[in-house]
């Protein structure tokens, strides 16, 4: 164990899922909540999780190893989390701008994320903006 190994942590939200990403060099084994993603039974998810991967090429795929811990949310905001921090680790893992590109150019919410979230429920009503409704008028 002389040979000192690079790890690379990145993190994503989406929603209200969080995921993780510990990018370290390997085999091309990705594991996501300790489960490869080859077994995940949804194929939606499993594709999505994938993306970055298809686009950053086999070359790329073969040379790491990504453990992903996402928490929080649900399935497919979990999936878009991971997706987003899985880019993210194989931009730094890299240092290439024209993968970088590739991303944004396929979708920029690999990267940048979405800042949209929930609005909180206010005060006296059912929800975020809806009032009781008045019966007279």
């Amino acid at each position: 164990m002389s040979q000192q190994q690079q790890v690379i942590i990145t993190s994503a939200r989406r929603k209200m899922a969080r995921a993780t990403c510990y990018l370290f060099p390997g085999k091309g084994r990705i594991l996501i909540n300790n489960v490869p993603v080859e077994l995940i039974p949804i194929e939606m998810v499993r594709l999505k999780i994938m993306e970055p991967l298809l686009l950053a090429g086999n070359d790329v795929r073969s040379k790491i190893d990504a453990k992903i811990v996402a928490t929080g949310g649900g399935i497919m905001g979990q999936a878009d989390a991971a997706r987003m921090a899985l880019a993210r680790a194989l931009v730094k893992f890299t240092n290439s701008d024209e993968l970088k590109k590739i991303y944004r150019s396929y979708d920029r919410t690999m990267l940048a994320g979405d800042p949209r979230q929930t609005e909180s429920e206010k005060w006296m009503r059912y929800s975020a903006r809806r009032w009781r409704q008045k019966s007279y008028r």
